[in-house]
């Protein structure tokens, strides 16, 4: 299966840091939505296709532009929550990337599903797990990515979040370096196997 991970539109906590960075709850910018919607041009979408988005305004909206002319399912995932990278404690997370909760989507964002998990919490998201929690919710994650039976699934995500996924799927000496722009995307190719 091939797994596209892309990471979201301009969002407003980007654009003076490090002071942006304590927005919590930041949309995507004017040029974000340019971005979201361009990703039709390079990743056009069938009905048939599925994006998995983090518990986040600025992802769910990056989806909600690119799949507008589109009715495919859009699933929130805390699996693909923002994620630090690399590990710093968990002190210095940043406000921008708290979750919002499944209430606040349900009432903001009704047309996409809501996926329940009880391995990760709400309130926390992978975005201070250690490196072994992290493996085992990647390696749950992935898993039912492949239950899916997708010959390809989107991820709408945070440049930390698939930096990380890329290490668990086997790339080594990543750094932030390898971050990807707004809209970028990685492509992993994925057989079930780490």
């Amino acid at each position: 299966m091939e797994i596209v991970f892309i990471r979201h539109g301009q969002g407003e906590h980007t654009l003076n840091p490090p002071n942006s960075l304590k927005i919590m709850d930041a949309n995507i910018t004017d040029k974000g939505r340019v971005q979201a919607k361009a990703l039709f041009e390079t990743y056009p979408l069938n009905q048939q296709d599925l994006i998995i988005v983090s518990p986040t305004r600025r992802t769910i909206q990056t989806a909600l532009y690119w799949s507008k002319t589109i009715e495919c399912e859009i699933i929130v995932h805390p699996a693909v929550g923002p994620r630090m990278f690399p590990m710093l404690p968990a002190s210095r997370a940043f406000p921008c990337d708290q979750l919002l909760s499944k209430e606040k989507i349900e009432v903001d964002f009704p047309q996409v599903s809501i996926y329940q998990v009880n391995s990760i919490t709400w309130e926390q998201g992978i975005n201070t797990l250690s490196e072994e929690e992290f493996t085992a919710i990647a390696e749950d994650f992935m898993e039912w990515c492949i239950e899916l039976n997708k010959s390809r699934l989107f991820i709408v995500s945070h440049d930390g979040t698939i930096t990380s996924y890329r290490q668990f799927l086997g790339e080594s000496n990543l750094t932030r370096k390898d971050f990807l722009g707004e809209t970028g995307s990685y492509i992993a190719k994925f057989d079930g196997r780490k």
